[in-house]
């Protein structure tokens, strides 16, 4: 007796088996774990920059607004934020997926130096 004439022969075995499979496979469908995007790790660096006793409203015009315009240039930024404080303040560029962080980081190095000319004196160099 083959498999198939076992199948022929019993008919409601076969149902049965049928119905068996298709309850096991969405029980097992509605159990997978589903994210709806993936957790991805964006290269991402952070520049400080701080100059002791400066008001926010001098370091957002002198210091961050020419390291900005400078980073604005480098090739992979996706997105750019900076935030200013009594004395410091902070840049975070973020790049696309495909930018390599080592590159990028050269990039941003070189960046600051051509602009460390424009920057106050007195200032700590951004890092």
């Amino acid at each position: 007796m083959s498999i198939s004439e076992l199948f022929i022969k019993r008919p409601v075995m076969t149902t049965l088996v049928m119905i068996g499979i298709l309850v096991f496979g969405l029980m097992a469908y509605r159990l997978l774990p589903v994210s709806n995007l993936p957790n991805v790790d964006f290269p991402t660096i952070t520049v400080n920059a701080s100059l002791p006793g400066a008001s926010p409203e001098t370091m957002a015009s002198a210091v961050a607004t020419p390291l900005e315009k400078q980073f604005s240039t480098i090739a992979g930024v996706d997105q750019m934020t900076s935030s200013s404080n009594l004395g410091s303040t902070s840049i975070t560029l973020q790049f696309t997926l495909d930018r390599s962080i080592d590159a990028a980081a050269q990039d941003v190095q070189a960046a600051i130096s051509k602009t460390l000319r424009q920057l106050p004196t007195g200032i700590v160099p951004p890092s």
